[in-house]
């Protein structure tokens, strides 16, 4: 033990006495079963690369009604809350 040097984890390779693998992969591999449909799941490291994928995938939709409808009730919901913090509204209408 050094004053320095951290100590590190003990990796185990645990392989089941009697499994028989196929090649599919591990079955102790824990993944979501929709990963493999998702566009925004991977390696994309950083709030905007998120943002980037998300918007990316939002525009690649086949769905347009749904998307237009997300964004509306975005906006429904900016608007609430501008008008909870007391925002001036009156700068969108015009006189």
């Amino acid at each position: 033990m050094g004053i320095i040097k951290s100590r590190k984890n003990k990796k185990f390779d645990y392989s089941p006495r009697y499994y028989k693998n196929d090649g599919e992969g591990s079955p102790y591999s824990i993944k979501h079963k929709f990963d493999e449909y998702r566009s925004t799941v991977g390696g994309n490291s950083g709030l905007k690369n998120k943002f980037k994928t998300a918007w990316e995938d939002l525009q690649q939709s086949k769905n347009r009604r749904a998307n237009r409808t997300i964004i509306l009730i975005v906006a429904i919901f900016i608007f609430i809350f501008l008008y909870i913090i007391d925002f001036d509204l009156s700068i969108f209408y015009q006189n």
